[in-house]
């Protein structure tokens, strides 16, 4: 009997979720996580293997709008809860998915899809490119201090039940979306992913606690986070363990960031998923001893690759011919002609003769501008065809700001 890839249907929810659990180890969530996660997956969007009655593989797309260079808001599959079942492995299960939800994703009309990798070497077979980086820390904040800047101390914090003040942290966060390429303008409904506070998921830690800095009234800041206590015979040494923090200007971002370095009976802060730029890190006195470590963050996938690079701009001039290389999804491959600036673009089907030649895995790394074309083809991953055009193209693909996504799905 072979397997069969189908729609999924909402009586079939549990038992295609339970798959999946039991794919990531079969630690089974909390009722509130449960009903999150049902009330947020897209039926229609979903896929599920099946094996006569049985659910062997499962794969989601979220209807997500991503921020790309320039600020435009693009839509996105935000591909989710992709898993196998271990009695199916290496049976074309994951292809069958990945074909099936790439088509629907180019008939929906949405020119990108992105993930986050479980395992990093998974996705390139199908065109995924990681596009964005970042960094996961441990500072110990008994010998690193800040040097804050000016305004700082005007800004208010105050502890808030993090429900509480939900609406208002969403205010500051939608206000953040359009600045930073790679992240997600939430929907209704994705707020409750981050208030969810399973005791299960603590680690030893405190419930969840938030604290908001307000300035004339207004919330331009809050940080979530947690405290693990920990003592030894010397005295406390206890962990701050941020969840996520967001800040409207310079001022509130060092409020918080002071507020968290120095919180009692506390000598070591850490956070997983931190943007590789994010301003603190220029305002530490000693940054050996915050802990980096960079690890790959939101894969890329072009779906349509006229409509994708049409649809962010360039901080440099761009005039430049790519041979795309897409195996996968051919109606990609091919010559497109690409023109742009900081005002807009276009690319078109053209051809003339090629400038660089890459794979639509390289075109998804470099489209959000943190990962660089010219280091791409320093790795012999981009082939320049005309001298002097990678540098050119590598520049006009760059971003202002390093791209970040704050958060998985």
């Amino acid at each position: 009997m072979g397997t069969d890839v189908r729609v999924l249907q909402r009586d079939d929810w549990d038992q295609w979720y339970d798959k999946l659990i039991r794919a990531f180890g079969g630690v089974p969530e909390s009722s509130e996580e449960r009903e999150v996660w049902r009330s947020l997956t897209e039926t229609d969007r979903s896929l599920g293997v099946w094996d006569g009655d049985v659910c062997v593989g499962t794969a989601g797309a979220f209807s997500f709008r991503l921020t790309v260079p320039g600020g435009a808001s693009v839509p996105a599959a935000g591909v989710t809860m992709v898993s196998v079942a271990a009695t199916h492995r290496r049976r074309g299960v994951l292809r069958s998915m990945m074909r099936r939800q790439l088509d629907d994703v180019r008939e929906w009309g949405e020119p990108l899809a992105v993930l986050t990798a479980s395992e990093p070497e998974i996705y390139g077979r199908f065109g995924y490119g990681a596009a964005t980086h970042c960094v996961n820390i441990e500072v110990d904040t008994t010998r690193v201090r800040l040097s804050v800047p000016p305004g700082t101390d005007d800004v208010r914090l105050r502890y808030a039940a993090p429900a509480d003040v939900l609406d208002a942290c969403e205010a500051v966060y939608a206000r953040k979306v359009p600045g930073r390429p790679g992240m997600v303008a939430r929907q209704p409904g994705w707020e409750r992913v981050g208030v969810l506070d399973p005791e299960s998921g603590r680690g030893g830690a405190s419930p969840l606690q938030c604290v908001v800095a307000e300035r004339g009234g207004e919330v331009v800041g809050y940080a979530r986070f947690r405290i693990r206590p920990e003592w030894e015979t010397a005295g406390p040494k206890s962990v701050v363990v941020l969840r996520d923090t967001e800040a409207l200007d310079a001022a509130a971002h060092a409020a918080l960031w002071r507020f968290l370095f120095g919180i009692d009976l506390t000598s070591t802060l850490t956070a997983l998923g931190r943007p590789s730029d994010e301003p603190w890190l220029s305002m530490v006195s000693d940054i050996r001893r915050c802990g980096l470590r960079v690890r790959d963050s939101l894969y890329v996938r072009l779906v349509d690759v006229g409509a994708a690079l049409e649809a962010r701009t360039y901080q440099a001039p761009v005039d430049v011919v790519f041979d795309v290389e897409d195996a996968f999804c051919p109606w990609n491959a091919g010559r497109w002609r690409l023109t742009g600036d900081a005002k807009g673009a276009s690319c078109a089907r053209t051809t003339d003769a090629a400038d660089l030649a890459l794979s639509v895995r390289e075109l998804g790394a470099a489209y959000l501008g943190g990962v660089s074309l010219a280091s791409l083809g320093a790795a012999g991953r981009v082939r320049e065809l005309r001298q002097g055009v990678l540098a050119e193209a590598a520049v006009g693909f760059g971003s202002v700001v390093a791209p970040w996504l704050p958060h998985g799905f």
